[in-house]
């Protein structure tokens, strides 16, 4: 049995899963997109199971057609936190907020606030949100990557700042001597960059945590500039266990070559198992939710094997001449598993189903394969932990708690109770409060 713990993190959108379809499942509400208590029902499952944190992604827009699928994201990720919060006592809560439209007291004010109503479990995502659809929602325009990346710097470090700006033991509270605080030790920040800038102080004390957690979900050189320098977690998007260690080695290298110790970042892979007794039935539940996608997805399936393919085949296997034919372009890590899977002989919807072209892994069977697909990727240091996205909460939140994690457990790769309150300490990593001083 090993001594090092897998941590886990759960996506937590729209109140339905994380397929688009979700809300057309069974015994699915439909109109659970406004139902906060289904959000925190599925956020107790997920405590149930002792997972580390649960994490919403976000943009400030409406980006896809409602016509026939439901929104991917919450209402809003800090006020359905603030319900989640009231009702549970240990899993961490992560929230994206955007950098590139929100102002750094707004969000100071906003996330500490919601780290001492949950007594330090908070974390945040800084996003360097490029959608011109929520630029125009602020009556801007999408600024060019460079400049919207030097603004996130400017504004993670204000954040910090001004979280750090009512000292640790500013609070006296002493009502015999009628002295509330030491004002001397609540001080503005007067911190202003090219793009922000913030007096301050923020009027908010100290969590059990100090203050939240800093995640990261990007990738690429600006990505790894932002996690090597202020984040704890950071979410990668891998379908290899090469990639995945090459991921997770590179966030430890940028936060070193900051003076950070490279174990002070936890890297997380995503994973969106299919749980069901067989392979045959998880395919099942599988096709039932991609019945609305899978049409248009044919042609790009074809271009991930390197042969033409028509939708008039969706329900025919690929032909042994098209299997001979077949190469994985070297374009799309997930072309390799798909063909993989096309040569087993599954229909074009089929091979769809097992998720081949899904934003992250998909291990199809009883929980004992996601199980497997986590221990492989864990043992062979590409991974701390993964980002579980479910299918459907309604039902698969229960299934991954009830028959992966127990697996997990048994197998001394997961902990079994909860050691502790906040969200630092659930990552394993040390206590900060106002600006890291190893980062100028």
């Amino acid at each position: 049995m090993t001594t090092r713990k897998m941590l886990l993190g759960m996506q937590f959108g729209n109140g339905y899963g994380s397929q688009t379809t979700a809300w057309r499942a069974p015994r699915v509400d439909p109109f659970a997109y406004t139902d906060f208590d289904a959000m925190v029902r599925y956020a107790q499952v997920a405590e149930r199971g002792k997972l580390q944190f649960l994490f919403l992604p976000d943009t400030p827009a409406l980006s896809s057609d409602l016509t026939h699928e439901a929104p991917q994201m919450t209402l809003e990720p800090l006020i359905t936190l603030a319900a989640v919060a009231r009702e549970t006592s240990h899993i961490g809560l992560v929230s994206t907020a955007s950098t590139t439209f929100m102002e750094p007291y707004n969000l100071a004010r906003q996330f500490k606030t919601l780290d001492v109503l949950s007594h330090g479990r908070m974390g945040w995502n800084p996003a360097t949100t490029s959608d011109p659809n929520a630029a125009a929602n602020f009556g801007a325009q999408v600024a060019d990557r460079p400049e919207r990346y030097k603004r996130a710097h400017e504004t993670i470090q204000i954040v910090q700042a001004l979280w750090g700006s009512w000292q640790e033991n500013a609070w006296i509270g002493d009502k015999a001597a009628g002295r509330f605080a030491d004002m001397s030790k609540i001080v503005p920040v007067n911190l202003g960059g090219t793009h922000v800038a913030s007096r301050g102080p923020l009027p908010i004390p100290p969590s059990e945590q100090g203050q939240p957690v800093v995640f990261q979900a990007g990738g690429g050189a600006n990505g790894l500039g932002i996690a090597g320098r202020y984040a704890n977690g950071v979410i990668g998007s891998t379908f290899t266990i090469d990639d995945a260690r090459a991921q997770r080695q590179a966030a430890r290298d940028a936060a070193e070559q900051v003076g950070r110790d490279p174990d002070e970042i936890k890297f997380f892979a995503g994973v969106m198992p299919a749980i069901a007794p067989t392979v045959r039935e998880a395919i099942d539940g599988r096709l039932q939710l991609g019945a609305d996608t899978f049409l248009r997805r044919v042609p790009y399936l074809g271009q991930m094997l390197g042969i033409e393919l028509r939708p008039a085949q969706l329900d025919c296997p690929l032909t042994p001449t098209q299997l001979e034919a077949a190469r994985p372009t070297p374009f799309d890590p997930r072309a390799p598993r798909a063909l993989k899977v096309a040569a087993q002989g599954w229909t074009v919807r089929e091979i769809l189903a097992h998720g081949v072209i899904d934003y992250h892994p998909t291990p199809i069977g009883p929980g004992s394969v996601t199980a497997d697909h986590m221990q492989e990727w864990f043992e062979a240091g590409a991974v701390d932990g993964f980002w579980v996205s479910i299918d459907v909460y309604e039902n698969g939140v229960d299934t991954f708690v009830d028959e992966v994690v127990p697996i997990l457990q048994q197998r001394g790769l997961f902990h079994e109770e909860y050691e502790c309150t906040t969200l630092p300490d659930h990552l394993g990593v040390a206590r900060q409060y106002g600006p890291d001083p190893r980062i100028s």
